[in-house]
């Protein structure tokens, strides 16, 4: 009970990028211009889909929740990283500590699940096309997004309750820019064996389903388009993959490299640059790879611009 007491006046010093002074400045604004490009562009995707009903279609109902997941995730870490380049004051408190970490593992588990229940939404537009509306039956996807979402909560609820039982004294320095599983409960004075156990295992596993159900959607995918006969059929098959295939192997390059290796030897500033890449870079990447791959979304968002400023 008093190590609890304790847990509850503890501080913690995120270091973010304090190692380069001179680059707090460029760093802030590129960092900026980067979460109001992602605000925008999620935004601006839901809006599309949402005003479009040629987009009331099981595709762009998943990838509304990508851009929501990514808009969150974004809003969950970029904010707290601006204001530690500029401000002196790098501390946060025990639980908004706790909260950040909990809630951006969700986004990125539901991010990881979402791009397997995308990965197969293709498989049946193409493999089975005649059956898709069917197959991809509302119901269907409410329940494979609402999956998604959960499974993205208990994982990161376990792991949390796990860091809750550790001490932390005082005000502890955090070698990241921002509450990173690892990195937190490096500073505990507890035996971190068994949290770091269970990210070990509850990485690997979302990892390895994901990717399962991804390589087994596309195998699938390519065997049927290679027995399209038409040319300008089988480049119609393979761009409708294009976007989503750039997505995932950005965001599950990272990922792998970071968790999915016991006892990585990578340093912490290589983890701190990968961890840009999917908590900062990918949000961004996501709404512009699906955006400027796909024509039908660059004439709906410019259809919306031109009735909502018309021309004078």
């Amino acid at each position: 009970m008093a190590a609890r007491n304790l847990s509850v006046e503890t501080t913690f010093i995120l270091l973010g990028f304090t190692d380069y002074p001179e680059l707090q400045i460029p760093l802030f604004l590129v960092f900026l211009i980067m979460y109001v490009i992602t605000v925008l562009g999620n935004l601006g995707m839901l809006v599309t889909i949402k005003m479009n009903p040629k987009f009331h279609t099981p595709m762009y109902f998943f990838l509304s929740h990508l851009s929501f997941v990514d808009f969150c995730y974004s809003s969950i870490i970029t904010p707290k990283l601006l204001e530690n380049l500029v401000m002196a004051d790098k501390s946060i408190f025990y639980s908004s500590c706790m909260l950040q970490y909990f809630l951006s593992c969700t986004a990125v588990v539901t991010e990881s699940f979402l791009l397997a229940v995308m990965a197969y939404d293709r498989f049946v537009a193409i493999c089975n096309p005649l059956l898709y509306t069917v197959a991809m039956s509302q119901k269907l996807c409410a329940l494979l997004v609402a999956g998604s979402y959960l499974w993205g909560m208990f994982g990161p609820l376990v792991l949390l309750c796990y860091a809750l039982q550790l001490n932390f004294f005082g005000c502890n320095v955090i070698n990241h820019f921002f509450c990173e599983y690892t990195a937190l409960i490096a500073v505990s004075s507890s035996d971190i064996h068994i949290p770091l156990l269970l990210l070990f295992g509850f990485a690997t596993f979302n990892e390895v389903s994901t990717l399962l159900i991804i390589l087994a959607s596309y195998v699938f995918i390519c065997v049927t388009v290679l027995n399209i006969r038409s040319a300008r059929g089988r480049r119609k098959a393979f761009s409708t993959c294009a976007s989503h295939l750039t997505a995932i192997t950005v965001f599950h390059g990272t990922i792998l490299s970071l968790y999915c290796v016991p006892n990585s030897k990578n340093s912490r500033q290589t983890v701190k640059v990968a961890s840009v890449f999917y908590t900062v870079v990918n949000p961004m990447l996501n709404p512009l790879i699906y955006s400027l791959r796909n024509k039908d979304v660059k004439d709906a968002f410019w259809k919306f611009i031109d009735t909502k400023i018309p021309s004078h």
